[in-house]
């Protein structure tokens, strides 16, 4: 699809029952501009038949000491079919609710994965010409659909994949315990969120896609109470000397406190302190991180200890971790808003 994305003002959509669209996020969050896709295919929430490089979660689950907790206080229901879509001019944002839609979405990833960011697959990824995992048929799956070209499969030109604790446990943990050690994530209190398998399509790498992308986002984080999100995001690449700046930066100045850290696997662990302490300009490195990075971190965002190199995507993984708590005023108090002006 080469479409570009041009969206007019917010507005809400025709559909019945929609209450007002969430308010995009603030100025603050980035453009995705021309840059290449910030993403981790290996990394946030995947998604149906693991892929080829990416080790199906071995063994038995992440002990989760807070699950019993969790369960106690009584999972929601699965989002309805008819979670409200946000709308701003000819795009709009919704859970894909048909396999239809999953399988476009399968198909827009293999196109930015495989076919612009080089991931490598065997013979029946390639000839499916789908990302899939088995992570996809537990997953929530965001897709940003530009109603210019049909409200349908054809129209789909972004995606994010959303895991939650019930989701991961039936596929047997979480899908970034494959590259990081998820304890201290596991014992937050609150409810988890993996984010994950977030791309946008080459002609729609702008800054309404994006925005849309975290309104949905903090719908389903308000709806769903979510207290954690976390994640692996990428950075391009397989070389971390080449990225000495970037990853220097971040475990400098965003590093997670103790009690949310998680840390790469000792076998696949990768020093982040590339560069002297002190040595590396602030603002150069921010500028040099791809913009979904920015996103996290301007939300009061942290990474994890030590960086994965994936080979398979073409990508080195830093751990993202963010409270929902910190950008609560930033998103879901004015989604509470709206729904609650919306019901009268």
């Amino acid at each position: 699809m080469t479409h570009p994305g041009k969206p007019g003002a917010a507005e809400a959509g025709a559909r019945r029952g929609v209450p007002p669209p969430l308010g995009v996020p603030p100025a603050d969050v980035p453009a995705a501009g021309s840059s290449p896709p910030s993403v981790s295919p290996a990394g946030v929430s995947p998604a149906g038949v693991s892929p080829p490089g990416v080790p199906d979660a071995a063994g038995a689950p992440d002990a989760d000491p807070q699950a019993g907790a969790r369960a106690a206080e009584g999972d929601p229901a699965p989002l309805p079919a008819d979670f409200p879509e946000l709308r701003a001019g000819n795009l709009g944002v919704r859970l894909a609710t048909t396999e239809a839609e999953i399988d476009a979405i399968q198909a827009l990833r293999f196109r930015v994965f495989y076919g612009e960011g080089g991931a490598s697959g065997d013979a029946a990824t390639r000839a499916s010409g789908r990302d899939r995992d088995r992570y996809d048929a537990v997953a929530d799956h965001l897709l940003v659909i530009d109603h210019a070209i049909g409200p349908g499969t054809e129209g789909v030109v972004g995606t994010y994949r959303l895991i939650r604790q019930a989701a991961a446990e039936a596929a047997g943990g979480f899908y970034s315990r494959a590259e990081y050690d998820l304890g201290p994530i596991l014992r937050f209190p609150g409810r988890l969120l993996e984010l994950g398998r977030s791309c946008v399509d080459a002609g729609y790498r702008n800054r309404a896609v994006m925005q849309l992308l975290w309104g949905g986002i903090a719908a389903y984080v308000f709806d769903r109470r979510i207290g954690l999100m976390f994640g692996c995001a990428s950075l391009p690449g397989t070389d971390p000397d080449a990225l000495a700046s970037e990853l220097t930066y971040l475990h400098e100045h965003h590093l997670a406190p103790p009690e949310l850290r998680p840390r790469a696997l000792p076998e696949r662990y990768v020093d982040m302190r590339r560069a002297p302490p002190g040595t590396v300009d602030p603002r150069q490195a921010l500028a040099l991180l791809p913009p979904l990075i920015k996103g996290y971190l301007r939300l009061g965002g942290f990474v994890g200890d030590g960086a994965v190199i994936d080979r398979q995507f073409n990508t080195t993984d830093v751990a993202i971790v963010v409270k929902t708590d910190l950008i609560t005023e930033k998103y879901f108090r004015h989604y509470e808003r709206q729904v609650r002006d919306a019901s009268g």
